[in-house]
């Protein structure tokens, strides 16, 4: 028999159960075959993207209909956070020597204060003369329609006829019916006392409550959600600081003029002045019409012509100097931007619309571009990215 040097083959086992070692690599160490690996991963960073995306615009547009569908309520948070950035100044100064509650309260007071005067003498006062001085306005713009017709222009009659019927029944709307009236001062008180509640817990409990909101966001976003709204607030308070300044300078240099003329209803006027500097590009040539047509009708032509060279000369100071010197660090917006948001604020809110229209479209555009310069990076947090020089 022969012997067999070494060791003898291994004689075959039993089938076995399980995967062949011998073929290909397990699915789990190769990543071309697992399962998961069917969709590929571009597609499914570009789906969370588009879902982010499509989420964002979805509350965007939920967030604009609610606003849109309670403009009273909206309106009203809207001027509150403008005069809380307003009166900051003030109740930080005054947080230096009296308790938090104590200076917000001061600093209402002194706004309800100015706010009642003013509409003490817009309302009452003006109220008061608006019905006798309807007539004379529209016998003062009967004057101007012969005088397009007539006079050097020669425009046609029918025309001028039917300008002249639109403004004379805006003229006589502004005199409402004592119920519509009484249910705008109802309106008007209700929004007043919201304003109130909303400046004082605003001016007191103001660091409290955005620290609150930013709890809520997630960690890896919250110092970028911080910088954009510090960087909003800051858009705000500029904003709302300089018009002050300018309508001021405005209510002045033409309220003057009306004065020393003795122009009626000249406080009303120099406060319509004021009003109206908050509105640019529209607001300082209405409320300049305003002032000249009145004092077309009470005092004659030539006072009337004082008036025009008066708010020309101060409406140019005011956009050639006063606004980008004072305002235009704030908005860094074209006039064609101003342009279009005023006039789509004023079709959906009116007049509301256009005093909110600016404002909110210049926090809109720093914002941006504080996100923009100011990305997340990878590990969370912003990425340091520098901004541009100048800015």
């Amino acid at each position: 028999m022969t012997r067999f040097r070494g060791r003898a083959p291994a004689r075959p086992g039993p089938p076995q159960l399980g995967v062949d070692r011998s073929s290909t690599a397990s699915p789990v160490g190769d990543r071309g075959h697992h399962p998961a690996s069917a969709v590929p991963a571009w597609a499914v960073r570009t789906l969370s993207v588009s879902a982010a995306v499509l989420g964002a615009a979805a509350s965007a547009w939920l967030v604009l209909w609610l606003a849109l569908r309670i403009p009273l309520v909206t309106v009203t948070i809207a001027v509150a956070l403008l005069l809380a950035a307003l009166l900051d100044p003030i109740a930080r100064r005054l947080r230096t020597t009296l308790p938090p509650s104590a200076a917000a309260l001061l600093s209402v007071l002194l706004l309800g204060g100015i706010l009642t005067g003013i509409g003490f003498l817009v309302g009452f006062r003006a109220a008061e003369k608006l019905r006798d001085l309807t007539r004379p306005l529209a016998a003062g713009i009967d004057r101007i329609r012969v005088w397009l017709v007539e006079g050097p222009l020669h425009l046609d009659p029918e025309q001028v006829t039917r300008m002249r019927n639109a403004v004379v029944d805006q003229v006589y709307r502004l005199t409402p019916e004592p119920m519509a009236a009484a249910r705008m001062a109802f309106e008007l008180l209700g929004a007043v006392v919201l304003l109130a509640f909303l400046v004082f817990f605003l001016l007191k409990d103001g660091a409290a409550m955005w620290a609150w909101l930013l709890e809520r966001v997630a960690e890896r976003r919250r110092a970028q959600v911080d910088g954009a709204a510090r960087c909003a607030w800051t858009t705000v308070a500029r904003y709302v600081r300089g018009v002050v300044v300018v309508a001021l300078i405005d209510a002045v240099g033409i309220g003057a003029a009306l004065l020393v003329l003795g122009v009626p209803l000249w406080v009303s006027l120099t406060l319509l002045t004021f009003v109206g500097a908050f509105v640019p590009l529209f607001g300082a040539t209405v409320s300049g019409a305003v002032a000249v047509l009145v004092t077309l009708v009470t005092n004659g032509t030539t006072d009337a012509i004082v008036v025009l060279v008066v708010v020309l000369v101060v409406q140019q100071v005011e956009g050639n100097v006063l606004q980008p010197l004072i305002v235009g660090r704030a908005l860094r917006l074209h006039p064609v931007v101003i342009l279009v948001a005023v006039t789509s604020g004023t079709l959906l809110w009116g007049l509301a619309g256009a005093l909110l229209a600016v404002p909110v479209t210049a926090v809109g555009y720093q914002v941006s571009e504080y996100v923009r310069l100011h990305p997340l990076s990878p590990f969370g947090g912003e990425s340091p990215v520098p901004e541009p020089a100048g800015r």
